[in-house]
């Protein structure tokens, strides 16, 4: 039998430029679109933008700019449209009919990533949940039959018509996957319990900042890490002993730009980790030219879980890729942020923010003795706190992956 290699999907993007918004920012966003998209296994081909107050209640861009991206798709063959903004059920509907293609949002795209990535049984039921979920407000776009999968004589009410029928399994579906996460969210807390008093220490992050690299580097173990968004969705937690004293190290999901409400959602068991957690380093990508952005999403996000006011340590990767355009000496303009070396940044507001701030590279190993002796510090302070005695706990040989 020969097997063959399913053929890449064609695709564009589409984005709108607000008012008020830098055009370059608007393209760093389609930028990430557009690695999501890689990660998925799309190629894109081309992107479209807009400058628009508010997107269009119909069809999200104007028409004319809808006709533009329809002449390019017919004329390459291209098979997806990407948007990177949630498309209410009506604009999806009309840009579907229009565009007579596939059409995609970012809400979309994330959570296929998700549903591909999910390897646990876990972690495939909170994608699934947060999949029904998306569908529900759309399903009068398609035509699914879905009463196919649930059979039986006497389930349709008299007169029901087939999107009705649709709801009700969605439904259905949606209350089961929710008592199941219920038994599985019992299980995960048992085992948290039984942890007992170890330090507990969160790597957090927007995605593919390093976190997992991070982890395998401190734990000496062999998590998941890929160049590619979201590669770890199921929490890996591991017993770390850095000199004498032990703590439990967890790598979670990590977070992005308009992550979607249904997916932190159902992901509240995996985010638990975080919650739980007495100290959290935040991993930063420097080398992106976003960063800052970056880290202002994954504190909202905190916040947003209620875990804003954890002890943080910020942890500053890939110093290694981090590049900056110097400018001339006879250039008398202001610098801007591209402008700055490393050296600059770390004397910034980033060492002025009264919490511990290290720069490192996890794939060169560089400043990495720096990190433990921070973290041993850290946890530390919480250690005393909790064994005020000097108790020490015992060294037993723990490993956990969720």
């Amino acid at each position: 039998m020969i097997e063959t290699t399913p053929e890449t999907e064609k695709a564009i993007l589409v984005g709108l430029i607000f008012k008020n918004q830098d055009e370059r920012q608007a393209m760093e966003y389609l930028e990430e679109l557009e690695f999501l998209a890689d990660t998925a296994g799309a190629e894109v081909l081309k992107k479209f933008t807009q400058k628009l107050d508010n997107p269009n209640v119909s069809t999200f861009v104007g028409q004319g700019k809808l006709e533009e991206i329809k002449t390019y798709m017919v004329a390459m063959e291209v098979d997806t449209a990407i948007f990177d903004d949630e498309l209410t059920p009506t604009q999806l509907r009309n840009i579907e009919r229009f565009l007579e293609c596939k059409v995609l949002d970012r809400t979309n795209l994330i959570l296929d990533i998700f549903a591909r990535r999910a390897k646990t049984a876990h972690a495939k039921t909170q994608v699934e949940l947060a999949q029904y979920q998306y569908l529900l407000p759309r399903l009068t776009r398609m035509w699914t039959h879905l009463e196919r999968q649930r059979g039986g004589i006497g389930l349709r009410g008299p007169g029901e018509s087939q999107i009705e029928t649709d709801r009700r399994i969605i439904l259905d579906k949606i209350a089961r996957l929710k008592e199941q996460l219920k038994k599985i969210d019992k299980q995960k807390s048992m085992q948290r319990k039984n942890r007992g008093k170890l330090v507990r220490v969160a790597l957090v992050g927007y995605t593919n900042a390093g976190k997992s690299t991070l982890m395998n580097l401190l734990s000496k173990s062999n998590v998941f890490a890929e160049d590619k968004l979201f590669a770890t969705l199921d929490t890996t937690v591991r017993k770390v002993i850095i000199v004498n004293l032990p703590f439990l190290l967890a790598d979670t999901v990590g977070f992005i730009r308009k992550l979607p409400h249904d997916l932190v959602e159902s992901f509240k068991s995996t985010l638990d980790e975080v919650r739980e957690a007495d100290i959290l380093v935040h991993v930063v990508d420097i080398s992106h030219p976003g960063f800052e952005e970056q880290i202002d999403t994954v504190n909202n996000t905190l916040k947003e879980i209620e875990s804003g006011d954890k002890p943080i340590i910020y942890i500053f990767n890939k110093i290694d890729a981090f590049r900056y355009v110097k400018k001339d000496e006879d250039d008398l303009s202001p610098k801007t942020k591209e402008n700055l070396s490393l050296d600059e940044w770390k004397n910034s507001w980033i060492a002025k923010n009264n919490l511990p701030a290290l720069f490192i590279s996890a794939t060169l190993k560089q400043n990495i003795e720096e990190l433990k002796e921070v973290l041993y510090d850290e946890v530390k302070k919480i250690h005393a706190q909790r064994f005020p005695f000097n108790e020490y706990l015992f060294d037993i040989s723990w490993t956990e992956d969720e």
